[in-house]
């Protein structure tokens, strides 16, 4: 096994969640009360980064951080209740408890409402962190020095590099698997369910980074 404790790191949107129906949700009350079109289709499409670059598509630069100060609040009213958890989230989980290990949870998302999505789905995570991005999320990463981040994005791959941790990447995100590949995600899974057998040859392997990879 690694120097230290077993830790796995998840990314949160479309990796343990499927938060699209809540975030499409939010994003139409947002346009609601602001008169502003958002194209709330097209913003679930590229979740990952974020939000005020996202909010950027469509508020002038003087009214981002008021209008997703204005998103994150009416958030938990309107995107908690309608977003699921993936196939395969709380197994992996799981997993990683079975396994002695630690599993932590490092998004782009405000805390506060990630807080809120765990709750209410009974996902049990050790630990949560929030806005943190790419390689921003090697800060968290490293702070519980975690040896794999499991995320859905390119720039999740980033964030597990900067950190020196081993990158996962499940295709249930916006980014396909061949894109996954190609940014040096070191595993490639097609979604969660796949990640528990992963987990029992990368601990039986003495985490050696390379020959539990799958495709």
């Amino acid at each position: 096994m690694a120097a230290h404790p077993l830790t796995v790191g998840f990314d949160l949107d479309m990796t343990l969640i499927d938060s699209r129906p809540g975030i499409r949700a939010a994003y139409r009350e947002l346009s609601a009360r602001t008169g502003t079109f958002v194209d709330a289709d097209l913003a679930v499409s590229r979740l990952g980064p974020p939000l005020e670059e996202e909010i950027s598509r469509w508020f002038p630069a003087e009214r981002v951080a008021e209008t997703a100060d204005l998103y994150r609040a009416l958030y938990p009213d309107h995107a908690v209740a309608a977003t699921t958890a993936l196939p395969g989230a709380r197994e992996a989980l799981d997993a990683v408890h079975a396994a002695g290990g630690k599993a932590i949870v490092v998004t782009a998302k405000h805390e506060p409402n990630a807080k809120l999505h765990l709750a209410h789905l009974g996902l049990d995570a050790d630990a949560l962190v929030g806005s943190l991005w790419a390689e921003g999320k090697a800060e968290a990463l490293r702070r519980y020095r975690a040896q794999v981040y499991v995320g859905d994005h390119i720039g999740d791959i980033v964030g597990a590099h900067t950190a020196g941790a081993l990158s996962v990447a499940v295709a249930t995100g916006p980014c396909a698997a061949t894109e996954l590949r190609a940014a040096g995600a070191e595993v490639v899974l097609g979604d969660l369910t796949e990640f528990p057998s992963w987990l029992a040859r990368y601990v039986a392997e003495d985490a050696d980074g390379g020959a539990a990879a799958a495709t």
